[in-house]
């Protein structure tokens, strides 16, 4: 595991994905493009400071709702950023990569960009396996059968209808990241030491902080308590909502592997993973990330790279004849909503 950067995947020479990647790299679309994603840095950093200065020009108004939903969408924005720091799609070196993830991670949107990255790493390197991925692991939402038959209480009560509860939920899903970034930087095991590994942990807690005051104050002086209490409600549930939507079609309801499956890398990265179709606008709105085979199979490829990539990856699946999920959005959220429901019919029984 790479600390500070996402885990690059492995080369087997003579494997199937060696031959794949020789193609992608033949056409050259492994190679960064720095000065797209300094247009890129500056562009979406500007649509967020512009997002603040109307909160400074509103004042005290109840028109500060409507500037919380462009917030939301603009910082989910600036976390996708963050997420391609975090794969070094920007940059080769370490250190410019690590300063945007903090950044636009810890300051400007209050996520633990360390502890993003040690996660993202386990989902990288065994996406959808219900014991290694933790995107997957038993928590407010189950994914498998034996899940749900351990659930309990209120748990249980949640898993018979969580496919309806989905969209609901992710309302939370903001304040559950904001949670568990603190948690990664405090955390300690049974041993005294930190459970989340971090390359710059007073860095991040200072950045944090930093973010916790300056977000909250920046509210306080414009507006009222009451106000500007409905503002984070709005802006951080419709952050955690945006994000949710645009990492929920990637793998829900796609295969579980188990450690009986033995599958290549990249068999294990294209089976669990599903692509979204759609043009610019889904591009934009989703971060790249509806190429979500493509972003698998090489997370360091830079994001405007992955629609270029497609179609070769896409022929070469034909040829090995293995299997390419792509489909629309809508029918992306069915699917999981689909596995959601069917994942808590034994508890409906």
């Amino acid at each position: 595991m790479v600390l500070g950067a996402v885990a690059d995947p492995p080369v087997r020479r003579g494997s199937d994905y060696a031959q794949l990647s020789r193609r992608i790299s033949g056409a050259g679309l492994l190679e960064r493009r720095p000065g797209r994603y300094v247009t890129r840095i500056v562009l979406t950093l500007g649509v967020f400071a512009a997002g603040w200065a109307a909160v400074g020009l509103v004042g005290d108004s109840w028109a500060q709702l409507l500037v919380a939903v462009f917030l939301a969408v603009a910082t989910t924005q600036v976390a996708f950023l963050g997420h391609d720091a975090g794969h070094r799609q920007m940059f080769r070196r370490r250190g410019p990569s690590e300063a945007i993830g903090l950044l636009t991670g810890n300051l400007a949107v209050g996520l633990s960009y360390g502890w993003w990255v040690d996660k993202h790493n386990r989902h990288h390197a065994n996406p959808n396996h219900e014991d290694e991925d933790p995107d997957v692991g038993a928590g407010a939402l189950v994914w498998t059968y034996e899940q749900a038959a351990a659930t309990r209480g209120f748990g249980r009560r949640l898993a018979r209808r969580q496919a309806w509860l989905f969209f609901p939920m992710l309302l939370l899903e903001g304040l559950a990241l904001h949670v568990a970034s603190v948690q990664a930087i405090v955390g300690r095991d049974s041993d005294g030491g930190f459970r989340t590994p971090m390359r710059h942990r007073r860095v991040e807690a200072l950045l944090l902080v930093l973010h916790a005051v300056g977000y909250l104050g920046a509210l306080l002086l414009v507006m009222s308590p009451v106000k500007a209490l409905l503002f984070v409600a709005v802006h951080q549930g419709l952050w955690g909502f945006y994000m949710g939507c645009s990492f929920a079609p990637n793998h829900k309801g796609m295969p579980m592997p188990t450690a009986d499956d033995d599958l290549d890398f990249l068999r294990k990265q294209v089976l669990t993973s599903r692509n979204v179709r759609g043009g610019r606008l889904v591009d934009v709105a989703l971060g790249g990330l509806n190429y979500q085979i493509e972003h698998h199979l090489f997370p360091n490829m830079p994001r405007a790279n992955l629609r270029r990539a497609r179609p070769i990856v896409r022929a070469f699946c034909a040829e090995q004849g293995i299997p390419y999920a792509e489909t629309g959005l809508v029918e992306s959220y069915r699917q999981a909503l689909a596995h959601l429901h069917e994942v808590g019919r034994p508890l409906r029984g």
